[in-house]
Order: C-alpha cells, then structure tokens, then sequence
C-alpha cells in the first residue's frame, strides 16, 4: 500500500536536489545529482537500471523492473529538469507542507510526479506474483528545454505503451495537444537620419503593419474557432526588437513570436499565413522586405493506439477514485508527441498542481498518492 507519508518523503527527497537546466540557467546543474540519487534509492529493489546521456551532463535514468517473461512493456515517464528559482531562491528547494499540499520547486513539475512512478514500481517489485511484462521508468532530461531526453529515449527504446506523468488533474487523461513554433520574424528597412524621408525605409513601422494583420488572423480566425479539446489555437508575441537611436530610421525589426499548429496542422500552415500577411503589406508598402525564421517547431500530439490502456487507465480510476475519466487536449506542447510520433502508444495524466514555473509551486498529496496506485494498477494489468 502506498502512503501519503512516502508521497511526501520520497517527492521532498528529489525536490531538495537541485535539477535545474542549464539549457534555461546557465551554469545549472541539470540532471546528473537527482539521477543518481534514484539510482541509490532503488539499489534495495534488484532492479535494472542505466543512465543514458541525452548529452554529455543530461543523462535519462532508465530502470526496468523484469516480468516473468511474455507480457507487454509498460514505460512511465517522468522528467527530473526545473526551471530555476531566481524568483523565490531561499523557498523553492525547502519542501513544505501546508495541508494537503507539497510546495516546492518541481513539486507539480515534474518530481513529484517521479516519485508516484518510483513508488508504483516500487509497489509491484515488492509483490509475491509479478507481471509477465515488464515495468519501465524514463525519468528523463531536459523537457524543460528542447525534449533532448525524450528525443534521445525514442531513438534506444520502443515500449508497447507509455503513461506520461505530468501536472493534470486527476480524472482527466490528456488524448491531444497543439504544436507550436517558436518564429522570428524579421522586417527589414533602410538606415537613414530621421530627416532623410526620402531615403530611409522604417522596418519599425512596417513591422507594425504585420503585427496589426497577425492579430486580426488570430482575432477573426483562430479566436472563433477553437479546437474542440485543444481549445484556440495559441498565438501571441514574445519578443521584440529594432533600431539604433531616435534620430535614425531603423534598419530592421525583429518579432518573435509563439504559434501553434493543431492536430492535422503543421508548422507550413502558419508559414503561408504570415507569408499572405507579408504580401499584403508589400502591396502597401513596395519598400517592404520580411523574412521568416523558424527556431523551433514541434508537431502536435493525438493519441493512437491506445484504445486498450485506456480503457485499463479508466478501470482503476473509477477503483481508486470512483470515477470515469474524461478525455482532455491541452494548448500546451509536451513530450506525449514525441513518443506518439515514434509508433508508441501514449496517454498524459497527473495529480493536480499549480504555481508552476512560479513561487510556491504545488502538488496534491492525495492526489499524488492516488495516482502512484492507479499507475501500479495500471501496469498490473497491461502487463500481466
């Protein structure tokens, strides 16, 4: 039987590491320190396990609990990268509770989550009969940055399901989940000093104009028409940049921008969106010249396959919780579609939390006990 209390114990452990990712703090430690402390804490268990460097100081931890032989494999993942704590630094790695609520850094995001998955697989490992699968935990690196652990995990491993342990809610099990880009876009005009209008071209102003149109597509288009799960279609600014100095016509304005694609969607849907855009202010402005940049694009996330976990997942929810659960979509990217797209059939679910990436950040212990049982249900049955 799992405890609150080794909810609470095992979670405050991992959130007392410091896992921040160097990839968002430079100079951070990433991974290394909390993964090889879970490999100390599993070391009693007899179980497999192996550190997998994404890259050089961003190992995955894989473990593997050994069926009886003959059974399907059951992956859970959870991620052991933090953003950083610049924002409440004396708190963030000192774990509290406060009623029902375990307040720390990664707390919700995703530490805690790693201990419901330790902790499940602790559970069968300890039983008389195990599976005649086996158990897998991909306790990975980086999701916080660009998913280098679960790119790098897909590449060596191919488990026949994964459960993905995240900050949800429980009673609802993620199915869907945008895309995103993350996009520069960049206008170009003609240096010149402010009293030269007939030679300096403001990319400034002419940026403006792009803005103006990208705001009615998300207004006029994606606002109206929200995915029935995904919710609308994320698009806002990020940043901004341009010009020298009051006196002079700006050379060039750079935006940057997050967008997001929907299932069926891709990265070119928006490309030709902001090229039509471009076309339009050229029409307006001969003078105009625009670029696109796309630093990131990742595709979004729609279950498949997973008809059978799922319903597993729906029967020990309604044992352990005494309710179905309830297909949800996030507007929010996340590692679900990486493993998606590498053939495996994947599900998203969680505890609920909040705070997160902010002070005080927070996770349900009864939830998060809750879970720890519906997963260790959850693999008993898939890979029995």
């Amino acid at each position: 039987m799992i405890s609150e209390k080794d909810v609470v114990e095992l979670a405050s452990e991992l959130v007392r590491i410091d896992s921040s990712n160097s990839w968002l703090v430079p100079g951070a430690p990433g991974e290394s320190a909390a993964a090889g402390w879970i490999q100390r804490w599993l070391e009693p268990l007899g179980v497999e396990t192996a550190l997998e460097e994404a890259e050089p100081g961003h190992p995955n931890l894989i473990v593997r609990l050994k069926g009886r032989g003959g059974g399907r494999t059951l992956c859970l993942y959870a991620h052991l990268d933090t953003v950083g704590a610049s924002e409440w630094p004396e708190r963030a790695r000192v774990p509290e509770v406060r009623g029902d609520r375990l307040i720390g850094l990664g707390a919700a995001d995703d530490k805690g989550h790693a201990a419901a998955a330790l902790l499940a697989l602790r559970e069968i490992a300890r039983a008389k009969d195990r599976p005649r699968g086996d158990l897998m935990l991909s306790l990975v690196a980086d999701e916080e940055g660009t998913s280098l652990g679960s790119f790098d995990f897909v590449k060596r491993h191919k488990p026949d399901a994964m459960l993905v342990l995240e900050a949800l809610g429980l009673g609802h099990v993620t199915v869907c989940h945008q895309g995103f880009g993350w996009i520069d876009l960049v206008v170009g005009g003609r240096a010149a000093h402010g009293s030269r209008p007939d030679i300096g071209v403001d990319a400034i102003s002419h940026m403006a104009e792009v803005i103006v149109r990208l705001n009615r597509i998300d207004r006029e288009k994606y606002a109206p028409n929200p995915h029935p799960l995904n919710m609308k279609t994320v698009f806002h600014a990020g940043t901004i940049r341009g010009g020298a100095d009051y006196a002079s016509y700006p050379a060039q304005c750079v935006l940057g921008i997050e967008i997001g694609t929907q299932p069926g969607e891709g990265i070119e849907d928006r490309v030709r969106e902001i090229e039509a855009v471009f076309a339009e202010v050229k029409a307006l402005y001969p003078a105009f010249k625009g670029r696109i940049d796309i630093r990131l694009a990742r595709k979004p996330f729609t279950a498949s396959g997973h008809e059978e976990l799922m319903r597993i997942l729906d029967g020990e929810e309604r044992r352990v919780i005494g309710r179905p659960i309830v297909a949800v979509g996030e507007n929010s990217w996340g590692d679900p579609a990486i493993f998606q797209e590498a053939g495996i059939p994947t599900l998203m679910l969680g505890a609920a939390g909040d705070n997160l990436h902010a002070p005080d950040e927070w996770v349900s212990i009864p939830e998060l006990t809750q879970l720890a049982e519906i997963v260790a249900g959850t693999a008993r049955v898939f890979c029995a």
